[in-house]
């Protein structure tokens, strides 16, 4: 026989518990009443059966009763305009609102009444999120993951969730959230009995061979338990009664686990345990009986079975399937390498499967193929890489019109020239034979149809190529880069994969028309990372910050006496400016242009002009340097005469 556990904390919760006991004393107090509940009281078919046979109806607005009418409003609750609208049409209202669902509605109603910003964590569809929204006017966000969260478009906010939700689903949106900086006033409302329930199911699933979730197919709170289940159990059922059982998939099991929803009732969950209690005297007729069918039973073409090797020749393989037909497997249909033999392969005694390709060979038997059950098993594959978004390695076998053919073990499918790189290609040429590794973007096996792309490899590989250099880059860092191109307003640096803009005002510490002025297309240079955009993909570059300011290191270069050479930059009424190197200009004042006197500089001194001069003075608090050209060339002799005469 097998072990049947039960989950703990299965079956009604005390909301839809209470739900039910107080529609039922609404049933025997007021006979003859109308009695409607607002929506299904809870979502099991079996229990608004029940209910219906009893004379409860079902209503979705006030609007559908009558003033006197008897109208119950079930566990997930209901928004505040539908108790004013009931109020107004004169209807009795029975609230069989869950406890933990009326403590949500009183949260919101007084956070909205406060001003704060509601977030509801939950399914917006569920009839208990849809109440909870009505009682703060509508106003709040509804998350429902990651990308509901990046919505929220407010700094500081009021959170509660749906009752039945996963705890992780809250851990989730919290994350998210509060990465943005996001302030966050938390309320977990998750009911515990939804959570302990969850828990005896996740726990529960991983100890059984089988799980069978018992509970409505509109039920949330009962698809979170299946959900929990099918993570842990592979053989995990949903059923809503005894008729939906899989006994025959359930007989094969010795442990079977079993939980339900808060909507299932107790007799349910009984009769469902009970009748795999039966399974091992159920089915032992039964499988003597199927034995017998499969004997006389031929598989058709296409089917894939079972046999064990009876003989082996040079030329097939004889199979046993267990039927009246032996199964012919030629060495035709066997995917051999060079030199190998069947008898290397297959040995007398081997089970073996294979697929049918033909009912009859003619001498009587059912001929079998290992190459078309590869081929369906190499669908898969491919089938299993595009959902999984895996890659595949091809080999490039043959040109045709707009791109490739390219060979996955027995299927072949297309690669259209726009996918071939990720740079442009003119030619297929140089890819044939190629073995490459590419992404699969459609599967149409029905008609044996397969496309693939490399360029979406070569792209996820430049992505993370990209990561990995944003990651090991900081502000502040300074990095080997590769002047790419120019524009008037800096040069962009390759700095191993991504590019940074070395604004002009960057470049150097004295003032540029452009960048060619100090740096040409290749240039190695040494940049200074100044600011890091990575959202925008944006890298400012300093080439500048790598050398000394030169005022910071002027004692070290510079003295006054000393003559210097340097070159005009700016000509002015009253003097001449002259760089002595990037960012350190002189002034010459016009009396120091010459020994005689320069009534217009200009007829001196032109831009451009290489000059020497010597260093009058030097002011570091207001970055001046005052120069003289005259003091370094001799006065004319009558100017000396002159001179020695006075």
């Amino acid at each position: 026989m097998a072990e049947i556990i039960r989950a703990k904390n299965s079956g009604f919760c005390f909301g839809v518990k209470q739900a039910i006991e107080k529609t039922e004393a609404q049933v025997e107090k007021n006979r003859g009443k109308r009695i409607f509940t607002c929506g299904p009281l809870i979502h099991n078919q079996f229990v608004t059966g029940q209910l219906a046979e009893k004379g409860v109806g079902i209503i979705y607005q006030p609007e559908e009763a009558e003033a006197g009418d008897i109208v119950i409003v079930r566990s997930h609750g209901e928004t505040k305009a539908f108790f004013d609208a009931a109020e107004a049409r004169g209807l009795e209202v029975v609230d069989a609102t869950c406890p933990f669902v009326n403590k949500i509605h009183k949260l919101v109603f007084d956070a909205d009444s406060e001003g704060k910003n509601i977030v509801i964590v939950g399914d917006r569809n569920h009839p208990e999120v849809v109440g909870i929204n009505g009682w703060c006017r509508n106003r709040a966000y509804i998350v429902n993951g990651r990308e509901d969260a990046d919505a929220v478009n407010v700094d500081k906010i009021f959170l509660v969730c749906q009752t039945t939700i996963k705890k992780e689903l809250m851990d989730q949106v919290i994350a998210a959230l509060s990465e943005r900086d996001i302030e966050i006033e938390v309320n977990n409302t998750i009911c515990n009995a939804t959570r302990e329930r969850q828990e005896s199911c996740d726990q529960l699933s991983k100890e059984v061979e089988a799980m069978v979730i018992v509970g409505g197919r509109n039920s949330s709170n009962t698809r979170k338990l299946y959900e929990i289940s099918k993570k842990n159990c592979n053989n995990s059922y949903f059923v809503e009664n005894i008729e939906d059982l899989p006994l025959k998939e359930l007989k094969k099991c010795n442990k079977i686990g079993i939980a339900a929803g808060a909507s299932t009732p107790e007799c349910v969950i009984k009769e469902v345990i009970a009748n795999m209690s039966e399974l091992n005297e159920k089915f032992s007729m039964e499988d003597f009986m199927d034995e017998i069918d499969a004997s006389l039973r031929l598989p058709r073409v296409g089917e894939v079975v079972d046999g064990s090797v009876h003989q082996v020749t040079e030329k097939e393989v004889i199979v046993n399937m267990g039927c009246k037909k032996d199964g012919i497997l030629p060495v035709e249909e066997v995917t051999l390498e060079e030199g190998q033999k069947l008898a290397d392969l297959f040995k007398e005694g081997d089970e073996i499967q294979a697929k049918v390709i033909k009912t009859d060979d003619g001498d009587g038997g059912i001929l079998l193929s290992k190459k078309k059950l590869e081929i369906n098993e190499h669908w898969n594959e491919i089938n299993e890489a595009l959902e999984n978004k895996s890659n595949i390695t091809v080999k490039v076998v043959k040109q045709v019109n707009g791109g490739v053919i390219a060979a996955y073990k027995e299927v072949t499918g297309f690669i259209p020239l726009s996918q071939l790189s990720d740079k442009f290609v003119e030619s297929a040429d140089e890819f044939l034979g190629q073995v490459l590794e590419v992404k699969v973007t459609r599967v149409d096996q029905k008609r044996g149809r397969a496309v693939f792309s490399r360029k979406a490899v070569l792209g996820e590989a430049r992505q993370a190529k990209i990561a990995a250099i944003w990651e090991g880059l900081n502000v502040d860092d300074v990095v080997e880069g590769t002047v790419m191109r120019f524009t008037d307003y800096g040069a962009f640096v390759d700095l191993g994969g991504i590019d940074g803009l070395l604004h002009i005002s960057e470049i150097s510490w004295g003032k540029l028309k452009h960048p060619q002025e100090v740096l040409q297309i290749g240039d190695k240079v040494n940049v200074k990372i100044l600011s890091m955009n990575e959202e925008k993909g944006k890298i400012s570059l300093g080439l500048k910050q790598t050398m000394p300011e030169p005022w910071s290191v002027i004692d070290d270069t510079y003295a006054v006496g000393q003559v210097v050479a340097g070159k005009v930059v700016q000509i002015k009424e009253y003097g001449a400016f002259v760089e002595l190197e990037p960012g350190l200009d002189g002034l010459v004042h016009i009396s120091e242009v010459a020994h005689k006197r320069v009534t217009n500089i200009a007829d001196e001194l032109s831009i451009g002009q290489e000059v020497s001069a010597k260093i009058l003075e030097i002011d570091k608090d207001r970055k001046r340097i005052s120069l003289s050209i005259k003091e370094t060339v001799d006065a004319p002799a009558e100017e000396a005469v002159a001179e020695d005469a006075e």
